[in-house]
């Protein structure tokens, strides 16, 4: 397993390197497939299985998601049909009306969660210095498991959650913390960022606080939906959404941290 992790790394981290590096284009084209992948993984995990809500999931997340790029002019009328239009698309069909709540609960949620919130990565490389925030970001994620995993594995005694995640300990997310807080610094200068180290040293402790969240979320859903993995398309790591579960918070708080506090 650890090797198939490695390996999904090596093949995985210079693409999305390349895509934030070289073109704010190609990197929206790259989070477009990723959401649609992660969106199909969320109705997937759904304790209903119905096209029609599937293939709205999808394709408002892939609005939200393309509307960032283009400036984010019509997200608000996005969101606001993927509030109303699952009901009312649950509430025409007779036999799907007693299942009408919860379908309308989880097409929402998964519009929210993967397709807004993955938007703001597109929003964050459109603003200066923006492909250097992007790679903090995810970078910094990745380290924030790493560390936790690692540390974790060496050292965890204290469950953190053990009715989401067994494997979780306070000493792994204490390392993770830390991880993030390392990570943020270095990155910071070696990606020649102008901020103060005490504002990078409060975004490190974001994100490592967030990315561990996320993991959380993340595992709720599956144990909700009886389900080890999101999918199998990652080897060594289950599926997209078991890729994204700490990310997707992370992009968020970078995003408000770089236009509320740094600019």
């Amino acid at each position: 397993m650890l090797l198939q992790r490695i390996l999904s790394a090596l093949i995985l981290i210079p693409i999305i390197f390349a895509s934030i590096w070289f073109s704010e284009l190609w990197f929206t084209i790259l989070v477009a497939v990723v959401a649609l992948l992660g969106s199909w993984e969320f109705h997937n995990l759904a304790p209903f299985n119905w096209m029609p809500l599937t293939i709205l999931g999808l394709l408002c997340s892939l609005l939200i998601i393309l509307d960032a790029y283009f400036g984010g002019e019509y997200t608000t009328p996005v969101l606001l049909s993927a509030l109303v239009l699952p009901l009312i698309i649950s509430l025409i069909f007779p036999q799907r009306r007693r299942e009408a709540f919860t379908m309308w609960t989880w097409t929402t949620c998964g519009i929210l969660y993967v397709g807004l919130l993955l938007s703001y990565y597109v929003m964050t490389r459109g603003l200066a210095y923006g492909r250097e925030w992007v790679i903090l970001a995810i970078f910094a994620t990745f380290a924030t498991d790493t560390c936790a995993f690692f540390i974790g594995r060496a050292l965890g005694r204290h469950p953190l959650a053990p009715m989401l995640s067994p494997g979780k300990t306070w000493e792994g997310a204490a390392g993770g913390l830390l991880g993030a807080i390392a990570a943020v610094l270095a990155l910071t200068f070696i990606l020649g960022l102008p901020v103060g180290t005490g504002y990078m040293i409060l975004l490190g402790a974001l994100i490592g606080v967030f990315a561990q969240l996320g993991d959380l979320v993340e595992s709720m859903l599956k144990r909700t939906a009886g389900a080890k993995d999101s999918g199998r398309l990652v080897p060594g790591h289950g599926g997209i959404l078991d890729r994204l579960d700490s990310i997707v918070f992370t992009g968020v708080v970078v995003y408000y941290y770089v236009v509320w506090v740094i600019a």
